[in-house]
């Protein structure tokens, strides 16, 4: 089974990012043919800075490759690297419904937020539906945030598929669950936008000094707690053996504890956890020629498909 996703290179990757969605992708590498980009055309909408949007890509792919992601199990590439799925995008575009992409909940979100909204946010889910049937994907592992978008890929496909010829692979959502549970410093889901994010490969000496500012409720020391409702224990678990969530679980349940002792376990645990993954990145940010490759390699894989499903697309509604 092909297995496709894409992550966009808006800044460096959170806990949040990993537990919530890379380290699922990552392990279904081993299991099924995965492509996986390196979404910079999507993050036009967002970065104008050219340097900064440079970096940020060579950043994305350092951490996935840092972060377990094989390119001789995998295909790692860059999404403007492809210019199939440009056109594709374009094909895909003249038939797409106004009022489908007007009920499209990024876009909708935006406006109500009062934020800026240009075309490249509203034509956002077409250009998705391109990534996802550019490489015949048959399953697309998203949040529940982003199923939305998967419909419309399917619809758009089907709409093309009924109108012109059976062309497309009907692509498939696998809803990750695990999106919602990771809790930034403040309680809310961790994100960029809530500016309370802990960095997978930031400095271990900030990281610490992050985790020690957690916020935390004023119960007294105690009062049992429930840890299944305290956001402190929630990120503990991320990297807690079994044994070693049993035994915080039972401190929460007694009571007696302060939260800074919690902190400090998280903080070594994450430690633990990381250091290696620190390392890795270091060594392969010595080699650029290594990263170059991967990615061109992955370029090379992923546009001899995209050639293969365009030129289906193109003889099919008579541009060939």
């Amino acid at each position: 089974m092909r297995v496709l996703s894409g992550i966009q290179p808006t800044g460096r990757f959170h806990w949040g990012n990993y537990f919530g969605a890379i380290k699922q992708y990552i392990e279904l590498q081993h299991e099924h043919d995965g492509y996986y980009f390196i979404a910079d055309l999507h993050a036009l909408t967002t970065i104008r800075d050219p340097s900064l949007l440079r970096a940020n890509v060579r950043d994305a792919a350092l951490d996935l490759l840092a972060l377990g992601l094989d390119p001789s199990k995998a295909t790692l590439f860059v999404q403007s690297h492809i210019p199939e799925v440009s056109e594709l995008y374009w094909i895909l575009m003249t038939g797409a419904p106004l009022g489908l992409l007007e009920r499209c909940v990024a876009f909708k979100d935006k406006e109500a937020r009062g934020i800026k909204a240009d075309a490249g946010l509203f034509t956002y889910p077409v250009l998705m539906a391109a990534d996802i049937l550019a490489y015949d994907s048959q399953c697309v592992p998203v949040g529940e945030d982003q199923n939305q978008h998967i419909e419309v890929c399917r619809d758009l496909a089907r709409s093309f598929n009924a109108q012109f010829a059976d062309t497309f692979v009907m692509p498939t959502a696998r809803i990750v669950k695990d999106t919602a549970k990771v809790p930034g410093t403040d309680g809310q889901k961790m994100s960029k936008s809530y500016d309370n994010t802990l960095g997978l490969f930031e400095d271990a000496k900030e990281l610490r000094k992050k985790i020690m500012r957690i916020s935390t409720d004023s119960r007294p020391m105690e009062e049992p707690k429930d840890p299944d409702t305290d956001h402190l224990y929630q990120l503990y678990s991320l990297f807690a053996t079994d044994e070693q969530r049993q035994e915080v679980r039972a401190i929460y349940e007694r009571g007696g504890f302060g939260y800074g002792d919690i902190k400090k376990r998280l903080a070594d645990a994450a430690d633990a956890f990381l250091n290696p993954l620190r390392a890795r990145r270091a060594e392969l940010a010595s080699d650029d020629a290594y990263v170059a490759k991967a990615l061109e390699d992955g370029a090379h894989r992923a546009r001899k498909v995209a050639r293969e499903v365009l030129s289906r697309v193109q003889k099919a509604c008579g541009l060939t």
